[in-house]
């Protein structure tokens, strides 16, 4: 039921795909997981998060200045209406070109206006043998933007976090996948709703799941 998007260049014209970014060498990013904030608004301290946003100009990244993410409890029942503030991007892997190609993929697919504000929100979600790690505690959502990227960085000693898609949160999912490191899933949020089921260890010892998330809008304000 995957389907890309139209011929057309209007507004919203592809629902979801996965596709393969060949262009990023992952190692580049690991290092940058490994020291990453907790995310204070969510209980069990089993996620760390960081949060920058941007725009492209001529295929160029333009850092734009410190928000707060922010969305409404219609989207987020959890943790709805209220200006949630995180850690910036590292300036260093800002500067990468794997950065930069990772968030050129997402643009050029998503064919998003030059001026487009983006969010690019880098999360590790861990889990040990005594707890499970949820990367969506707020169940089958929305986000509340236009476009979402979800790229996979890297999958270490777990089983589960696998993506769903649906139409409705009642509904079943009309695709489930584990994203594999170097994968890339493209989502109209105006026509899915998403969610991704808890990881836990495979192997008795801590487990990590890196990603980044990437939106437009951005979903930041001052």
């Amino acid at each position: 039921m995957q389907k890309v998007w139209e011929a057309t260049e209007l507004e919203y014209a592809f629902l979801f795909t996965v596709r393969k970014v060949n262009s990023i060498n992952l190692e580049g990013f690991k290092p940058f997981f490994n020291d990453m904030p907790i995310d204070p608004y969510i209980k069990g301290n089993y996620r760390s998060r960081r949060l920058s946003r941007f725009t492209v100009a001529e295929d160029k990244l333009i850092k734009l200045p410190h928000g707060h993410l922010f969305q409404s409890k219609n989207y987020n029942p959890l943790l709805g209406d209220i200006k949630r503030e995180f850690a910036e991007l590292d300036d260093a892997l800002i500067e990468l070109d794997i950065f930069k190609n990772l968030v050129l993929a997402f643009t050029d697919s998503c064919k998003l206006h030059p001026e487009a504000e983006i969010g690019v929100h880098q999360i590790r979600t861990t889990c040990s043998p005594d707890n499970l790690g949820n990367p969506a505690p707020e169940g089958i959502h929305q986000d509340g933007t236009d476009f979402i990227g979800i790229f996979s960085v890297a999958r270490d000693n777990i089983i589960g976090g696998e993506t769903h898609l649906y139409t409705a949160k009642k509904e079943k999912p009309i695709f489930n996948k584990i994203l594999h490191p170097g994968e890339l899933l493209l989502v109209n949020d105006h026509e899915f709703y998403h969610f991704t089921t808890p990881i836990k260890p495979e192997m008795p010892a801590p487990g990590t799941r890196d990603v980044f998330v990437l939106t437009s809008p951005s979903l930041l304000i001052e």
